[in-house]
């Protein structure tokens, strides 16, 4: 329901708007099998004939005019009038799993050009993480990989520690990051494990038509996306419940389009910064709830990885 536009007399769901007007559709592409195997270096399941994937690089391509004039979202004010609130995307934190070491294995952010864990290291401490994770969490580490196997090497690694005013735009981000690590626009989804993610941080720039002290036109939204192929088999929907499924356009998270060989990325999970009264969290759309449950989502996925996420700690200790 909370993910619907409602019926006559009802007010739309802002939130649901921002949600898909932020969502990335990248063209897919068909990885066959090799003599009957796929590439060793695919992610994959032995029953799979082919693997349907995108590359990295026409996903960061997604993100190349918003990062310059910034994403449309409508926006339904309490009187009824409407605007289009423009936000820039800046890429918060990323983690990339691979089923092999990579050459260029770094990690970026706070530990900025400093090599990330060794092998035993990356499985001695993902094992961790993911064991003491509880049972009851909202992902659940059997639902993203079963029989408790290894996530995959840690091959690169991101957090964005500065000033939401000192950072560069999302896709100028990733270009000076793929000068330390190629990977980045030469990988596809396919090479990715199913828990390789990115959060994205949205920031408002302008609205038009310009409103004058509308506090909640303020407000800053993190995003957080699977960018793995082998995700998209379990399901995101598995872990998920209706309030959380962007009905508005026929798409569901991570939904592959067989016709027009396009898969749309939908967060998982979400964090909000400077929300203030009932214009994204409004009980008539279910927002309020799909807020939380995203929320709660993004929260226990960062949980089970072990993850410090300086943005998402940021919002939840400065919500107004």
């Amino acid at each position: 329901m909370g993910g619907q536009w409602l019926g006559e007399g009802m007010p739309p769901s802002n939130l649901q708007c921002f949600l898909d007007c932020t969502t990335p559709t990248v063209d897919t592409h068909i990885l066959p099998k090799t003599n009957g195997r796929l590439p060793a270096d695919a992610w994959h399941h032995a029953e799979m004939d082919s693997v349907e994937y995108f590359n990295l690089s026409d996903l960061w391509e997604q993100y190349y005019e918003w990062s310059a004039y910034g994403a449309g979202a409508t926006v339904q004010l309490p009187g009824g009038e409407r605007v289009v609130q423009y936000y820039v995307p800046y890429l918060s934190g990323m983690q990339l799993f691979t089923n092999k070491v990579l050459t260029a294995s770094r990690s970026f952010g706070e530990d900025n050009g400093m090599d990330f864990w060794s092998d035993d290291e990356d499985n001695e401490k993902m094992s961790r993480s993911w064991s003491s994770t509880s049972d009851e969490s909202l992902f659940n580490c059997d639902v993203v990989w079963p029989n408790r196997k290894r996530p995959g090497h840690l091959s690169f690694e991101f957090f964005e520690v500065g000033s939401p005013y000192g950072r560069v735009p999302f896709i100028d981000k990733v270009y000076e990051l793929s000068q330390g690590f190629p990977g980045l626009t030469l990988l596809k989804s396919a090479d990715l494990s199913p828990v390789s993610w990115m959060s994205v941080a949205w920031y408002p720039i302008y609205h038009i038509p310009y409103q004058r002290s509308v506090k909640d036109l303020s407000a800053c939204f993190l995003t957080y996306h699977t960018i793995s192929s082998s995700f998209q088999d379990y399901g995101l929907e598995t872990m998920t419940n209706d309030c959380c499924h962007p009905v508005a356009d026929g798409k569901q998270n991570g939904h592959m389009d067989k016709k027009s060989n396009t898969v749309s990325l939908p967060p998982f999970g979400l964090a909000a910064h400077k929300v203030h009264g009932s214009l994204w969290t409004n009980p008539m759309t279910g927002d309020h709830r799909k807020m939380d449950f995203l929320f709660s989502a993004a929260d226990s996925w960062l949980k089970q990885l072990g993850v410090q996420h300086h943005d998402f700690n940021f919002f939840i200790t400065h919500p107004m």
